[in-house]
């Protein structure tokens, strides 16, 4: 795990970057349809702007994040969904101005909670670092979606170390919400940054492994590209089956994206 300041100023770079590409965008922009079937890139925003306001609950509120869970225990197929429809109503500048507040208050938040403190989530507990890799996994992965509604081609960062530690640590996860049994073997998983720096996870001796760019990793594991349109190199079959399967967002098992001229089908969230 990354020392909490430096996940915490890289968050905030992440959001500034995606802050940047929405801003100035018209109003039929923020209408247009991203890979995600009913989402706009105002939904994608909204639901960025929701999640805010859920941890900053969850980090200052643990009893209020308690009556929002079982709301959302109540209608867990939906409370997504509704909670980025709801925010997606909104001009856009209000919008803009309902995610801006929100995103540094939770910054503020998360640099006062005390080392080792945790607090409520959806999943298990969270640090405060924790929170903060999950909410850059999340507003990197969205902000591709963003990008590809509107065109865009980002220059990728090695921010994104942050979305393949988490990518490389949820493996289990993967398995598990799919109920399926978690592999006794692990993966070592060696991976070219933006920067061309390596970045490595899991035992040196390890049978298998996963080599390949970072970045194409990062999408693979936040579900924004198909594991066939990937130069991911797999050795060994359970390596090459969690790229299949592979998420590093909590929630049920993603359907993932379809592979390049594959007929259309619903997009992860």
């Amino acid at each position: 795990m990354s020392d909490p300041v430096v996940v915490l100023d890289d968050l905030r770079a992440e959001s500034d970057a995606l802050d940047r590409l929405v801003g100035e965008v018209s109003e039929e922009q923020w209408a247009a349809p991203t890979p995600a079937p009913g989402w706009t890139v105002a939904h994608q925003i909204a639901h960025l702007a929701w999640t805010d306001r859920a941890a900053l609950l969850a980090a200052t509120d643990p009893d209020g994040f308690a009556a929002e869970t079982a709301k959302a225990l109540a209608a867990p197929e939906r409370f997504v969904d509704e909670g980025a429809e709801e925010g997606a109503k909104l001009a856009p500048g209000e919008l803009l101005a309902h995610w801006r507040e929100g995103r540094e208050l939770l910054q503020e938040a998360l640099r006062a909670v005390p080392a080792g403190a945790r607090f409520p989530w959806y999943g298990p507990p969270m640090s405060a670092p924790a929170m903060a890799t999950a909410r850059l996994m999340e507003t990197w992965a969205h902000g591709q979606d963003v990008a590809d509604a509107l065109g865009v081609v980002r220059t990728p960062t090695d921010r994104i170390r942050h979305v393949a530690w988490i990518g490389h640590r949820a493996r289990g996860y993967a398995y598990l919400v799919r109920g399926l049994p978690v592999p006794a073997e692990p993966v070592r998983v060696e991976l070219v940054a933006p920067s061309g720096e390596l970045w490595v996870y899991g035992p040196e001796d390890a049978a298998q492994s996963v080599t390949g760019p970072a970045l194409e990793f990062c999408l693979l594991v936040t579900q924004r590209v198909h594991r066939d349109d990937t130069s991911l190199v797999a050795v060994g079959p359970d390596a090459a089956h969690w790229l299949t399967i592979a998420q590093a967002f909590a929630g049920p098992a993603g359907p993932g994206r379809p592979a390049e001229g594959a007929r259309p089908a619903e997009g992860a969230r």
